[in-house]
């Protein structure tokens, strides 16, 4: 049995008829860009986030790339985030004439460390992006913290982590606005490219959408330089049937990576990814950190079972940035972990049997954890020759055997 590594075909089985109504209802309609079925799916997600505005756009990238734009950031502007990201997240810092400054992440969570972040911080910094990688979102508290101590702009990269949550609120909630990529891979995915912000901001939400649509307010009155980032009406209608069941897929990841868990447990060549403890992660991406990851793919692939690496190369070791100087190195964390990552199937359609596929294919690539078992004696105990030398000095000193 062949498992891949995301399967789309499976989740559309379950929803073709919803999905073809709606579609059939924006052609009906010609609603094709911007119009009712954006509007309507705009009201639900905020809904669904926990805030008061959201803005459709074209793109993940487009939202980050307008957020910052809308927040005034521009030339000569300093703009903080992490090197283990998509390049996306950098790329829209660039995009606006700022320059993206880094700072290295946590071994645990893969997230940026906070005790890095006020060191980054000049006089030309404006805004701070953390990343919310794989699904779990970043550690805001301390993060929001030093932002608003040095007033600092936030702008959350939840193009990974739709339906996340950190200590019970959404993405949005705690900053000035967060980023959303429905890329069709993502746990919320268009059929095409799609991208949208929340914000409880209304100015800042009226910004965006004055942005995504040319810089107009009204139509062919152009009150700054904008872009055609308008969100796709047949986008928007496959969004709002998919965003019903988007708990109940989540739900299923999350039940997937416990199961991982399950039966890698006992495994001394890979550190399983960590749910934080003020996270609700929704295992958009399900990273394993090995040692030997072309062992690893190559064991994998004999097994049936396709996976994906998250991300290779870090940020600032791409050739696009070389110019701004950093050397292998730089961010040591992010570049190990670049390095080790190792990307299982994960989506909601997982089968027991192909989690247990996966699981053995893994484990067929590595060794079982060692483990030390102490006999305490509570006094003389006769030992045979033979038995004697069998017993090992292990950590916990004499009378301990390793298995």
């Amino acid at each position: 049995m062949k498992v891949p590594y995301l399967d789309l075909a499976a989740q559309y089985q379950g929803i073709a008829e919803e999905i073809s109504a709606a579609m059939t209802q924006v052609i009906a309609s010609c609603s094709f860009s911007g119009g009712p079925f954006v509007s309507g799916f705009e009201t639900a997600f905020a809904d669904f986030c926990g805030t008061r505005h959201a803005v459709g756009v074209g793109s993940g990238t487009e939202a980050l790339w307008l957020s910052l734009l809308a927040l005034g950031i521009g030339p000569g502007d300093e703009v903080i985030t992490v090197p283990n990201t998509f390049i996306a997240t950098a790329e829209a810092i660039s995009l606006c004439g700022a320059v993206p400054v880094f700072v290295d992440v946590q071994e645990k969570s893969f997230t940026m460390d906070p005790s890095l972040l006020e060191a980054a911080i000049t006089p030309r910094t404006r805004a701070v992006i953390p990343v919310h990688l794989f699904g779990q979102p970043a550690d805001l508290d301390p993060i929001v913290e030093i932002a608003r101590r040095h007033g600092l702009f936030v702008v959350e990269d939840a193009c990974q982590a739709h339906g996340s949550r950190y200590k019970g609120k959404g993405p949005g909630a705690m900053s000035e606005i967060a980023c959303f990529s429905f890329y069709p891979g993502k746990n919320l995915g268009a059929y095409g490219e799609a991208g949208g912000v929340v914000t409880n901001d209304r100015s800042l939400a009226e910004k965006v959408r004055i942005l995504r649509d040319h810089g107009q307010a009204t139509k062919y009155c152009h009150d700054v330089i904008g872009i055609n980032s308008r969100m796709d009406g047949i986008q928007a209608a496959v969004l709002s049937v998919k965003l019903k069941y988007l708990d109940g897929w989540n739900q299923a990841r999350i039940r997937h990576a416990e199961r991982y868990r399950e039966l890698l447990a006992d495994l001394e060549d890979v550190i399983l990814p960590r749910r934080m403890e003020y996270a609700h992660h929704v295992y958009h991406i399900f990273a394993l950190r090995v040692r030997n990851r072309p062992q690893f793919l190559a064991t994998l692939a004999e097994a049936g079972v396709s996976c994906g690496i998250h991300y290779p190369v870090p940020v600032h070791l791409q050739l696009a940035y070389r110019g701004l100087g950093h050397a292998r190195g730089s961010y040591p964390v992010a570049e190990r972990q670049a390095e080790e990552f190792l990307s299982l199937p994960m989506y909601p359609e997982l089968t027991d049997e192909q989690i247990r596929q996966v699981a053995q294919g893994v484990r067929s690539a590595c060794r079982p954890k060692r483990v030390y078992v102490t006999y305490r004696f509570a006094g003389e105990v006769p030992v045979a020759a033979h038995n004697r030398a069998r017993i090992k000095e292990g950590p916990e000193g004499p009378g301990t055997q390793r298995r």
